[in-house]
């Protein structure tokens, strides 16, 4: 599976593979062409409450990571298609905290990483 994560305020490259906002707000100083995004999944993102509760404070991330990862249950079959992209080709998940270790983007990845591919027999 070839997901990576990175902040939506770097720039794109050609090895990012399918560009994916993971955010559920729109970051703050960064225009659509600049994001050169090739979805937005809101539905992905943790929800206002989560986010809110957590706002970014480190000693708060065991519990919003349990947390997100129960609220994106909620969501698999979402999940579960851009896994299935992420097994064909790269896909990055973009966000837009400051701090790289603990933000939505990381527990995602690692929610998309236990999906079991789906059986088509």
């Amino acid at each position: 599976m070839h997901v990576r994560i990175k902040r939506i305020y770097e720039p794109a490259s050609h090895d990012d593979g399918m560009r994916i906002l993971v955010d559920r707000l729109w970051p703050r100083g960064i225009s659509r062409g600049e994001a050169q995004l090739d979805e937005w999944v809101k539905e992905l993102a943790p929800s206002d409450e989560l986010r809110n509760w957590f706002n970014h404070e480190e000693n708060r991330w065991r519990e919003f990571r349990e947390r997100y990862l129960d609220e994106l249950k909620e969501h698999r079959e979402q999940a579960r298609k851009i896994a299935e992209a992420a097994r064909e080709s790269t896909v990055t998940l973009l966000f837009a905290a400051k701090d790289e270790e603990h933000n939505n983007a990381v527990v995602l990845r690692q929610y998309l990483e236990m999906l079991e591919p789906r059986n088509e027999a």
